[in-house]
């Protein structure tokens, strides 16, 4: 079924199964000057919140090339239509859902699943057609580590964030000593676990408790009666939103209390910060892009602060990194596309392995594995019910401060 103009947020969440749609954000065109890109996501299931964030920024990116002329490729120009896939937070079905938008819907490109373990999960898909994908939300080196040639990511590996984080504490407080990390036991929360780990140890830091949590647990009162008596002085807990939501919950009920509380990746989202309330004062993260970043790209949304206030007219609300990271993915695909001047996948999959721009996102070069490699991640800590860049310094926004609710 074929939807005509941009699809809200509510009717968005009445479309379930693994269905496919697209969405052509610039009105009818005929079908040879057409674009098509597939795009599985979690439009339903826990990690619905998710799904619909990168949807939002595919919608932008999308409506915003369309708006200006579409995409050109030798001469010509090409509007962009989105095949949407719902998969339902279910990896197996994410990895059914991007074969059929290549088989049956006969996309010309792919945006990759949501997260690692899916986006890893579903690379072998597209390698096995040879098209060109881009995973927006796919940071874990075993994603970029199998050897294919036409998967490309806008995540730096995870110890782009665990490093400048453990730094910054270190340097803040040497008594900071005893780490509790809590893990939800999937790719990417659990590899960046263990580079915190890594990471922890290298600077003789004591990881006093490394526990695991399974996806869809609602109940981590035993996890964190045990991190109680570890004592620790920073406590390290990965997942999604609504497993970080829970967790925060359940520390404040059990009478957590540690110097430094670290989540990752929920509290970047507005959304956790409106759930967790005062519970979430002085929480600090990292991401790989926060708004308070400054670059003047070539690509289609130029400045970062245009593609701010494009997002702010649009959504009516600051973007975060996840969405930012989508926006970013059809921008980049878009420059490839334009580099290679044709719309064979092997000619632009070279494009784009040969791209050395900067965009609204940052600086994009991608490395051998075709995962990017020239991205600062910034450290934020919540502060005032807002996100707070601490690091790098050039956009710093506030001091660290230890203690939270």
């Amino acid at each position: 079924m074929t939807i005509k103009g941009f699809l809200s947020r509510r009717q968005l969440g009445c479309w379930l199964g693994a269905a496919a749609f697209s969405v052509s954000l610039a009105g009818p065109a005929l079908a040879q000057d057409v674009i098509k890109i597939g795009a599985p996501l979690p439009l339903t299931g826990p990690l619905s919140p998710e799904g619909v964030k990168q949807q939002e920024g595919y919608n932008l990116w999308a409506e915003t090339a369309n708006a200006k002329g579409g995409i050109k490729v030798g001469g010509k120009a090409y509007k962009v239509e989105l095949v949407y896939a719902d998969y339902a937070s279910n990896t197996p079905r994410a990895v059914q859902t991007a074969e059929r938008l290549i088989s049956e819907d006969k996309v010309n490109f792919l945006f990759s699943p949501f997260g690692s373990g899916a986006a890893k999960a579903a690379s072998g898909v597209s390698e096995k057609y040879g098209i060109p994908t881009i995973a927006a939300t796919a940071s874990s080196e075993q994603v970029y580590d199998q050897g294919y040639k036409f998967l490309f990511g806008t995540f730096t590996p995870n110890q782009t964030l665990t490093e400048p984080l453990a730094n910054l504490v270190v340097a803040k407080d040497s008594k900071i000593k005893r780490v509790a990390i809590l893990a939800r036991n999937d790719l990417f929360p659990l590899a960046i676990a263990q580079e915190m780990e890594k990471s922890a140890k290298s600077r003789n830091l004591d990881v006093v408790m490394f526990e695991k949590y399974a996806i869809g647990t609602m109940d981590h009162a035993s996890a964190i009666t045990q991190m109680r008596g570890a004592k620790p002085d920073w406590v390290f807990a990965t997942g999604y939103i609504n497993d970080l939501i829970l967790i925060r919950k359940q520390m404040k009920d059990l009478g957590i209390k540690a110097p430094v509380v670290t989540m990752i990746a929920g509290p970047a989202y507005q959304e956790f910060i409106d759930a967790a309330g005062p519970q979430a004062e002085n929480i600090s993260s990292a991401a790989w892009w926060h708004p308070a970043v400054r670059y003047k790209g070539t690509d289609i949304f130029g400045t970062t602060e245009q593609f701010n206030a494009l997002w702010k007219s649009k959504y009516k609300t600051d973007p975060d990194y996840a969405q930012a990271s989508a926006a970013a993915a059809g921008a980049v695909l878009q420059l490839g596309i334009e580099k290679a001047g044709t719309l064979d996948p092997a000619k632009v999959r070279d494009a784009l392995a040969n791209l050395d721009v900067t965009t609204f996102y940052g600086k994009v070069k991608f490395g051998t594995t075709g995962q990017i490699t020239s991205l600062e991640p910034p450290v934020f800590q919540i502060q005032g019910g807002k996100t707070m860049v601490i690091y790098p310094e050039v956009i710093k926004q506030a001091d660290f401060k230890f203690g939270t609710n």
